[in-house]
């Protein structure tokens, strides 16, 4: 018996290069891997190929991988682009990600998130503000990738035939700030979420999500 036979778990697959890896090592653990996607629509034009890598990934490990989508762009992140302070705007994303990740996972019964950051690689995965946006949930959040760097992960996602996937439509976030928050604090996201009904916005999220 692996360690993950025991172990269900929902990944956060943004449909990047990164998340379908780290549900691939966690399918290859052993875990029952369930799948949550974020659309980012309409913040983000881009339709990223999801149901293409899940079906890539179901395919791979034989497993069923439940994929559910929720409606991320349209409820938070256009409140979140309002926000006062622009330069914590990734970190509330990665909040609000991990907040409707969890209320999934609870409601069927998961035991814990999985998300394919890397430490350093980009503004929301800096240790600081890894550390503030674990914060927001009680949750606990595996990740898979977090010592690997890119050409690491690169490696295996071409290996498992999800990279050229994950790089069709590649679009840009539109409420992404020029200079985004490396070192948050809590004090100043707590301001920006202030601003917010957070609890409001995460009910409606969780109940918008489709399963497909």
């Amino acid at each position: 018996m692996s360690w993950g036979e025991w172990l269900r778990v929902l990944v956060l697959l943004s449909g990047g290069i990164d998340s379908p890896v780290a549900a691939f090592l966690m399918a290859e653990a052993g875990a029952e891997v369930h799948v949550l996607h974020m659309d980012n629509v309409p913040i983000c034009d881009a339709n990223k190929p999801v149901e293409k890598i899940v079906e890539r990934l179901r395919k791979l490990t034989t497993q069923e991988m439940p994929l559910w989508v929720a409606p991320h762009g349209k409820v938070n992140l256009s409140q979140i682009g309002q926000t006062k302070n622009p330069h914590v705007r990734c970190v509330l994303c990665k909040r609000f990600m991990q907040r409707v990740g969890e209320a999934l996972a609870r409601r069927e019964n998961c035991e814990t998130l999985v998300m394919g950051d890397s430490l350093g690689q980009v503004a929301s995965q800096t240790l600081r503000n890894i550390m503030v946006e674990q914060e927001s949930v009680t949750i606990p959040i595996l990740r898979p990738l977090i010592g690997l760097d890119k050409e690491e992960i690169i490696k295996i996602a071409k290996f498992i035939e999800t990279y050229e996937l994950s790089i069709e439509n590649i679009g840009e976030c539109g409420i992404l700030p020029k200079k985004p928050s490396t070192h948050a604090h809590i004090e100043k996201i707590r301001e920006a979420e202030a601003e917010m009904d957070v609890s409001a916005m995460v009910s409606e999220c969780l109940e918008a999500v489709k399963k497909l």
